[in-house]
């Protein structure tokens, strides 16, 4: 019987994917799968599966994402188990909420199951609890994909003084505005900053600042996508409980 699962892939290290996902990976007859999750998770899929690419690079998307969701409808129509293969979590910033109206809208069964999200794994894997008692009782997942002088929907004040933590996907390109915007807006220049790049994979690599400093840091250590900014407190707890030993950053 056809059915879609719309999947979390987590971050990246695969023992960090869910039981429930790799069960239905070694079920499905087609997988969709994005750019950035582990393609060692496609080695679990069954040798006969169709593997079909979804990835896309900044202006240069693979597949439109309405290719996507027409392939999602064409492959279940014709009674395949069809995975779409998200990285992290398909709710948060991954569209998965679109690939499922446009499921159920065309009456095909579906399931959504959650992944393990980077604004979480990856400070995590770099040693920074998003939320500490001493440090911070608050946080908040924003997105980074915004533009000084384009339309700004992120209510930055509340962000800048009402939030304990900040984790910013897809920021690296925009991080001259994001701090331009919290400091701005009441954040403090000394506010400790994380970037993590390639979190919880082997290539893993970290660096930290404040806002008043960060940028100078990341363009010195050339960290570019993809990369978790965090903004808080609770960045100085690295320095006690970071536990994985990074590589040196390659250039």
């Amino acid at each position: 019987m056809s059915k879609v699962y719309i999947v979390g892939a987590g971050p990246g290290d695969v023992e960090l994917l869910t039981v429930k996902a790799l069960r239905v990976i070694r079920e499905a007859d087609v997988i969709l799968y994005d750019r950035l999750i582990n393609e060692d998770i496609l080695n679990e899929a069954r040798a006969d599966a169709e593997l079909v690419f979804c990835g896309k690079l900044p202006g240069k998307h693979a597949m439109i994402q309405e290719h996507i969701h027409a392939q999602l409808v064409e492959y279940a129509l014709r009674g395949k188990v069809v995975v779409r293969l998200k990285g992290g979590d398909p709710f948060v910033f991954g569209r998965g909420a679109e690939e499922a109206e446009v499921v159920a809208a065309a009456n095909i069964p579906f399931e959504i199951i959650p992944g393990i999200t980077s604004g979480i794994a990856a400070a995590a894997y770099a040693g920074i609890p998003v939320t500490h008692r001493d440090y911070g009782s608050s946080f908040a997942i924003v997105t980074g994909h915004m533009k000084e002088g384009k339309d700004d929907s992120i209510k930055w004040e509340s962000l800048a003084i009402g939030i304990d933590t900040v984790a910013i996907y897809m920021g690296v390109q925009n991080l001259p505005y994001i701090v331009k915007q919290l400091t701005t807006h009441g954040r403090a220049v000394d506010t400790p900053v994380a970037l993590i790049h390639w979190g919880t994979y082997d290539k893993q690599r970290t660096v930290t600042g404040t806002l008043e400093n960060i940028e100078r840091i990341v363009e010195e250590e050339r960290i570019a996508n993809p990369s978790i900014i965090l903004v808080g407190e609770v960045v100085k707890l690295r320095e006690k409980i970071a536990w994985v030993q990074e590589a040196a950053l390659a250039y």
